[in-house]
């Protein structure tokens, strides 16, 4: 079932249908992620081909330390994209947050972890946040204006074109205080087979999270989807510098929805998801153009991912 309010819910209607009328069809990658679609994340990030989960993670294991000595104690930590929570919690020990505030449009996802760190960490206010944050938003009065740190690993980043990844950084800028910054992970350029692998995996695991979307739209829209009739198709565009996730139609077929209703033919595609991979300069060049500065990054051995603390200025 959909975990949106009504407001939400009608909001996100409109988003779709919009998209699936477009002449080239799409979904945003934002509608991957009902209870369902987090479940399958999680299991993406554990498979061999989706090296950037581990090597993001090795580089926090081997650096933590050095980053938590950029990052003043205490404040409030504000994780964008939280899923599970797993990867905020390894900050606490190192940085020590007043509050933490995990941010997911996954709201039921988020309110179980969101409970397990209560119990664990009673001394830190966990203020979780069923909320889209994929366009205009605004935090909430209950989170705390000082020191405010925004946290957004796992190369999300990538999931916005060139000009909407800058101003979505611009809003977080204009919500951090002078104390405050950002620390973000990004997927790096490398070799094209290594990216095609890692959105292909061998268990069809991605395939499925990419499928589950349309059961997603079903539950909201009220579309009659059939996944039998579509297959997933991920690439590199080396041109565009992404890997681009599609759903191809496997036969000619309508899909309807209340009085409306859009025919694919064999072959044609449903555009789900980008994945913009940045050279070191380009993303520190972004993030200095959104008001960041003061950098400090840290990469793997291979250069495939980086880590970028940087302060608001």
């Amino acid at each position: 079932m959909s975990e949106l309010n009504s407001t939400s819910t009608e909001t996100a209607q409109q988003e779709m249908a919009a998209g699936l009328l477009r002449d080239h069809a799409s979904i945003s990658p934002k509608f991957f992620y009902n209870r369902l679609g987090s479940t399958l994340f999680e299991a993406i990030c554990s498979l061999p081909e989706y090296y950037l989960t581990r090597t993001e993670s090795a580089i926090f294991d081997r650096h933590l330390n050095d980053m938590s000595r950029t990052i003043a104690p205490g404040g409030t930590l504000i994780d964008l994209g939280a899923g599970n929570c797993a990867k905020a919690e390894r900050l606490f020990a190192h940085l020590h947050p007043d509050q933490y505030v995990p941010v997911d449009i996954s709201a039921s996802h988020l309110n179980d972890a969101a409970q397990r760190l209560r119990q664990r960490y009673p001394h830190i206010e966990v203020t979780p946040l069923g909320m889209d944050f994929s366009g205009q938003w605004q935090l909430p009065d209950q989170v705390r204006a000082d020191h405010r740190l925004f946290f957004y690993p796992g190369s999300s980043i990538g999931n916005f074109d060139p000009d909407a990844a800058l101003a979505f950084l611009k809003q977080i800028r204009n919500q951090s205080d002078t104390h405050g910054g950002i620390l973000i992970g990004a997927d790096l350029v490398k070799e094209s087979a290594v990216l095609n692998d890692a959105y292909n995996d061998s268990l069809g695991v991605t395939a499925a999270f990419n499928l589950n979307a349309l059961l997603h739209i079903n539950d909201l829209l009220g579309t009659d989807f059939d996944l039998t009739q579509w297959k997933h198709v991920a690439f590199f565009n080396q041109i565009k510098s992404r890997i681009e996730m599609h759903l191809e139609a496997r036969m000619d077929l309508t899909v309807k929805w209340d009085n409306q209703h859009r025919h694919f033919i064999r072959g044609e595609r449903i555009h789900t998801e980008s994945s913009y991979k940045y050279t070191l300069p380009q993303l520190l060049n972004l993030l200095e153009t959104a008001g960041f500065g003061c950098a400090h990054h840290w990469t793997d051995d291979a250069n495939w991912f980086a880590v970028v603390r940087a302060s608001a200025i």
